[in-house]
């Protein structure tokens, strides 16, 4: 006696949404691989010191107080045409054109050059 066999289409649906799977599971793979990941970097610092708190704080707020002045040179009641500032092995120099002002930060140490350009808004009475 002959018994009818049936069937149906096999159809596979990757996981991982690198591969085309759905992206809600990036976070929960995420999750599971961070937990089992017990590779510590021996390059980084896990100190955190009091000191090394300190000096991180000390050096924002210098950072900002001196990105403050650059900001005051540029545009506050006496705007400069011109200016360069160097500190901590890098030079910040801004021109100011008729309708942008150009800001260059130079990294001595690697001669990376970053420009920003910032447009000028001219008040027309």
């Amino acid at each position: 006696m002959a018994v009818p066999a049936s069937a149906q289409d096999l159809s596979y649906e990757p996981i991982d949404p690198s591969f085309g799977g759905n992206p809600f599971n990036s976070a929960h793979l995420l999750g599971v691989a961070n937990a089992q990941n017990d590779y510590d970097d021996p390059d980084r610092a896990t100190t955190n010191s009091q000191a090394d708190i300190f000096a991180r704080q000390l050096q924002s707020r210098l950072l900002s107080a001196l990105s403050s002045q650059i900001v005051d040179a540029i545009f506050g009641d006496n705007p400069q045409e011109r200016g360069t500032i160097s500190f901590g092995g890098q030079t910040i120099s801004f021109v100011r054109g008729l309708t942008e002002i150009t800001l260059t930060i130079t990294d001595n140490a690697t001669g990376e050059v970053t420009t920003i350009v910032i447009p000028t808004f001219i008040d027309v009475d």
